[in-house]
């Protein structure tokens, strides 16, 4: 069995990242990357939004916050090298009743604290930019845009392929054995062992971080998130994104319209507990991760916590009139027809044993192991400074 100097485990676009950082600063390291599907960006990656966050919504000075304003110009910067299209849009965050404005002039002052460029303007503003939103005042945040974040991990698996990096597909975790010189890695298609592992393992990973001997204080709870594609005939409502203003007590923000890179236009997403990590249809059910979930004492004191959000979305999933609702508070002109079935997303959140839900990203480290723990959005967005962060504290 060769012995790597790295072995990454998840190629999703934060592991495929860190690979890219590492080879950039050990150009003859030898370099594995374990993924346990056939191909790259196969869950969070690659069933997202397309969102570059500017980072309007994070707590000013939280990894979050640093992480995502560097990762703008690193995304945008990276698509311009490699001729991955991408579009600078704009965002208007919709305001649509006093209490509303009330945390739009919060949002507002904590965009400003993060370096974010945007500005408020007044409903009679946002109806000359926009004429079929309604509201009574928003925030125009200049710089996000929209990208297809599972064409930037093909390319990092280009590149990586070319300068040598060695990829080990269809190869499931299940083992991690670490000694004072290295660590040995059991999967489904054989061992591998090397010096020092990173696992950014998403949906997993709270269960590769135990497989390496982790004492577990949180848990991933899988939120699973339905878009919808509005029909052709509609695609052009918009020009930016359009979002709600977001409930400060949850980490999700709201329904939201979005213009893809390929000219289509999304409306999602709801935000659901899923029975299933990784399965993107609607009601499936994974009885070990059913299992997981209803004993860990977390989710219940999470579920406790939000009654109300819990039952509103749902009502979100199984009614489309009720999802239709909840868009035409700031779109009224769509209707049923115009709603299209298109993907979900799910979500990896991490949740504290008191019923927390865990907002900025989760870094966990043994000797020889480092683990990605927590790592929702913006991550796409701040892979390469995730990657960045990550490799300069294991050279520390």
């Amino acid at each position: 069995m060769s012995k790597n100097d790295f072995i990454i485990v998840g190629a999703g676009i934060v592991g495929l990242s860190i690979a890219t950082r590492l080879q950039q600063l050990h150009p003859r390291a030898q370099l594995t990357i374990i993924e346990k599907e056939n191909d790259v960006a196969a869950h969070q990656s690659g069933h997202n939004s397309g969102v570059i966050h500017a980072g309007v919504y994070y707590e000013p000075g939280s990894l979050k916050a640093r992480l995502c304003r560097s990762g703008l110009v690193d995304t945008i910067a990276f698509c311009r090298a490699h001729d991955i299209p991408f579009r600078q849009c704009g965002k208007l965050i919709v305001a649509t009743n006093a209490r509303e404005r009330e945390r739009l002039l919060r949002l507002h002052e904590r965009a400003r604290s993060n370096g974010v460029e945007c500005h408020r303007i007044t409903g009679r503003e946002l109806t000359e930019l926009e004429p079929k939103i309604s509201g009574i005042a928003a925030l125009k945040v200049v710089e996000s845009g929209i990208v297809d974040y599972a064409k930037i991990c093909r390319k990092l698996f280009e590149l990586l392929g070319e300068n040598g990096a060695v990829f080990k597909m269809n190869a499931e975790v299940m083992g991690i054995r670490e000694s004072s010189d290295f660590v040995d890695v059991e999967t489904t298609t054989g061992a591998v062992s090397g010096k020092h592992l990173i696992a950014c393992a998403g949906l997993q990973s709270d269960r590769v971080a135990r497989l390496a001997g982790l004492t577990a204080d949180f848990a991933i709870v899988p939120f699973r998130g339905d878009f919808f594609r509005l029909d052709a005939k509609r695609a052009d409502i918009v020009k930016h994104l359009i979002y709600p203003v977001p409930d400060p007590a949850l980490p999700f923000l709201g329904v939201h319209l979005t213009p893809t890179i390929d000219g289509g236009m999304t409306v999602g997403p709801s935000a659901m507990l899923a029975l299933h990590r990784e399965a993107y249809r609607k009601f499936a059910v994974s009885v070990s991760d059913v299992s997981d979930m209803i004993r860990y004492r977390g989710l219940w004191r999470l579920l406790l916590r939000f009654p109300h959000a819990g039952v509103s979305e749902f009502v979100h999933t199984v009614s489309r009139r009720a999802y239709l609702t909840a868009i035409r508070k700031y779109c009224p002109t769509l209707g049923l027809p115009d709603l299209v079935t298109h993907q979900c997303g799910i979500r990896a959140q991490a949740v504290s044993p008191d019923g927390y839900l865990i907002h900025d990203f989760i870094i966990k480290r043994t000797n020889r192991t480092t683990h990605v723990c927590n790592a929702p959005s913006p991550a796409a967005t701040a892979a390469r400074p995730i990657a960045e962060f990550v490799v300069g504290e294991l050279a520390d």
